[in-house]
């Protein structure tokens, strides 16, 4: 699966499909809390249980939920999944249950969370090292 995972990530030149359950998942959102305080103690009681599912789920190619740097109640949430199939089974997954009741403990007043299938994936800077908005490789 590594050889797989690797060959998902680094190939980006042309279109994204990884494993048996199709296209790379993005999860990008934001969670708010009722206090900056609340914040901090779900980041704090978060890293275990993201370090868990880093390590223990398959499909698993990132997991994060980091302190805004900008809104000090807002946490962004962060997370690419090799496929469908790999998400599916973290929603089932204790990692994902326990992170679940455990951010919910801590005073989430609102979030907004989104997933994004990933068709195309290319480096943002080209070989000059110019940024690029547009698709330039293929």
């Amino acid at each position: 699966m590594q050889r797989a995972r690797l060959r998902c990530l680094h190939n980006s030149t042309h279109a994204v499909r990884c494993g048996e359950g199709g296209h790379m998942i993005i999860i990008a959102g934001e969670i708010d809390f009722d206090t900056k305080e609340n914040r901090d103690r779900a980041v704090e009681l978060g890293i275990p249980l993201q370090q868990a599912s880093r390590d223990d789920e398959p499909g698993c190619l990132a997991y994060c939920f980091a302190p805004d740097p900008c809104v000090d109640t807002r946490v962004q949430v962060y997370e690419l999944w090799e496929d469908e199939t790999s998400l599916a089974a973290h929603f089932e997954h204790r990692n994902y249950l326990n992170m679940r009741d455990t951010l919910g403990s801590c005073g989430i007043i609102g979030a907004d969370n989104n997933k994004y299938r990933v068709d195309l994936k290319e480096p943002v800077y080209d070989d000059t090292r110019t940024p690029r908005a547009d698709f330039f490789t293929g």
